[in-house]
């Protein structure tokens, strides 16, 4: 009786489980897009004529690599004028040498006065010389520091001339060419293909079985038909009314840039998988499922053996009912 009951049990619960995913079953193969996961349009800080463009289309670029080039001729010479004047220290030895003597000065008034060898007037006029010396010295050292600056300034005009690479990538389009005039036109169009993004239109029956962390298979189409492993990022929130589809983003490792963007490809989202650590126990009814799918009949195998062995025992004059035959002996 136990067994018919655990057999009727696991039948149901056979039944059940594929009808639970049934929902998923859609979802084995849909479309989508392999796309670069930022594209960006490199433009100029400062106003310029072209001098030079550094990098070819198809080129791969790293970040702040130097890309474009922008006449520097006037850049180069401010700076050049403004680090000789950060150098000079003619102004600040003469205005210390001042403000020394201006010091030593007052010191003797102030022991004339003392001896009473000159006039108040007299030590009054050596103290507002003695200032006036300090305060050119003051204005020496300022000077020095702001030409100092200027030099600093002056360099940054210049680094502006030369267009770095903003993200590292590849070189998609160049837009201008060389001896053109920059002002606010993008030179460059750069994208990064790594890592590269997966756009899906997944039906709005199936919202709330995708989640963010979820890994998913995407088989780009290529002759070389290889199966990647891509991660869930994203998930809309907002289903499309008119197509009746929620978009999933995911996130597919690139290195090397061994695939191009712009592919198309299918994503199976029926198996998608949470990521879990070595070692983790299976999530909640994942063993249960296991179990159940794994040998099904062999709760029926048993009963079967069970009702054989009865069979034989009461075929067999003289043995009591229930004993086991093995190989032909009790």
């Amino acid at each position: 009786m136990n067994t018919r009951l655990l057999t009727s049990a696991t039948t149901l619960l056979c039944l059940a489980l594929p009808a639970q995913g049934a929902p998923l079953s859609g979802l084995a193969a849909l479309d989508c897009m392999i796309q670069p996961n930022q594209v960006v349009q490199v433009g100029s800080p400062a106003a310029g004529v072209i001098e030079s463009l550094l990098v070819e289309r198809g080129d791969v670029v790293q970040l702040g690599q130097p890309v474009v080039q922008l006449n520097a001729t006037v850049e180069r010479a401010a700076l050049a004028v403004a680090r000789e004047r950060a150098l000079q220290n003619g102004d600040s030895v003469v205005a210390t040498s001042s403000s020394e003597l201006a010091r030593r000065e007052l010191m003797r008034g102030e022991e004339l006065h003392a001896r009473q060898f000159v006039s108040k007037t007299y030590l009054d006029k050596l103290r507002a010389e003695a200032g006036v010396a300090e305060g050119r010295n003051d204005q020496a050292r300022e000077k020095k520091t702001l030409a100092s600056r200027e030099a600093d300034l002056a360099a940054a005009q210049l680094a502006q001339r030369t267009v770095r690479a903003p993200i590292s990538g590849v070189v998609l389009e160049r837009l201008m060419s060389p001896g053109e005039f920059v002002d606010q036109k993008p030179m460059l169009r750069l994208a990064a293909i790594d890592p590269l993004r997966v756009d899906v239109l997944v039906p709005a029956s199936a919202f709330g079985t995708v989640d963010v962390g979820m890994v998913a298979a995407v088989v780009p189409e290529l002759l070389n038909r290889k199966a990647h492993t891509a991660t869930v990022k994203t998930v809309d929130r907002v289903i499309d009314a008119a197509s009746n589809t929620f978009r999933v983003r995911l996130e597919l490792p690139n290195p090397g840039n061994a695939l191009p963007a712009g592919l198309r490809c299918k994503v199976d989202l029926a198996r998608l998988t949470a990521p879990q650590p070595p070692g983790a126990p299976p999530a909640p009814g994942e063993a249960l499922q296991r179990a159940a799918t794994a040998s099904p009949a062999q709760p029926l195998r048993d009963e079967k053996a069970a009702t054989r062995r009865n069979t034989a025992n009461a075929a067999t004059p003289g043995r009591p009912v229930g004993a086991v035959v093995t190989n032909g002996r009790p």
